[in-house]
C-alpha cells in the first residue's frame, strides 16, 4: 500500500466515515439492543510519543449493540448455579483504544477471553472445557470509500477457528456465513 493510499484511509478513520461491525461473546445477558455512551480516558502506550494530543482527559465514545443470541449452561463458574452468555453485534461509532472491550466491561458484560477487562473464571472455563483460548471478539465487516475511485466498498470476514467452533458448539453457527 502506498503512503498516499494509507493516508487517505487514515483520514477516513479519523473522520469517522469507516463503518465497522464486530461480533463478541459476552458474559451474561445484555439488553436486546442499545448504545453505550461512556467517555473513555486515553490509555497511554509507554512507547508512544507524548505530544500535545496525548491528553488523558476522557474522550467521548459511543458503541451501538444488539444481542443476537443467548445461552445458559448448567455449569457453576462463578457464584451462580448456571452460567449465561450472549452473542452480541457491535458497531463502534468512535474509535478509542480498546473501546468495545472497555464499554462491555462498563455495562458488566465483559468479553469472554479478555484477560485485561474480562472475568478470569469464565475465561478459564472456556479454555479448559470448551477448548477456546482466545478473545471472542472479531471485526466481521468494514465499509469505507475506496481511496482510488471513492466508491463505497464493504469487506466481510466471517469468524473462523476457535471462535467459529465455539459458535457452533452453542448452536450459533448461522452467524459464520
Amino acid at each position: 500500500m502506498s503512503k498516499e493510499i494509507a493516508s487517505q484511509l487514515g483520514r477516513q478513520f479519523e473522520a469517522g466515515t469507516v463503518e465497522k461491525r464486530y461480533l463478541a461473546v459476552v458474559r451474561g445477558y445484555p439488553p436486546e439492543s442499545g448504545s453505550i455512551d461512556h467517555a473513555l480516558s486515553r490509555q497511554r502506550d509507554p512507547y508512544e510519543f507524548q505530544g500535545e494530543r496525548s491528553s488523558t482527559e476522557p474522550q467521548s465514545a459511543l458503541t451501538h449493540f444488539r444481542t443476537l443470541a443467548k445461552i445458559e449452561l448448567p455449569v457453576e463458574v462463578d457464584r451462580y448455579p448456571c452460567s449465561r452468555y450472549a452473542l452480541v453485534e457491535l458497531e463502534p461509532v468512535t474509535g478509542r483504544r480498546h473501546q468495545i472491550r472497555r464499554h462491555l466491561k462498563h455495562i458488566a458484560h465483559p468479553i469472554i477471553g479478555d484477560a485485561t477487562y474480562g472475568k478470569g473464571r469464565h475465561n478459564r472455563y472456556f479454555a479448559e472445557h470448551l477448548n477456546c483460548n482466545r478473545l471472542l471478539l472479531a471485526c466481521t465487516s468494514m465499509t469505507f470509500n475506496h481511496p482510488a475511485d471513492g466508491k463505497r466498498m464493504q469487506i466481510k470476514a466471517p469468524v473462523s477457528g476457535e471462535f467459529a467452533a465455539t459458535l457452533a458448539l452453542f448452536g450459533w453457527d448461522w452467524v459464520v456465513d
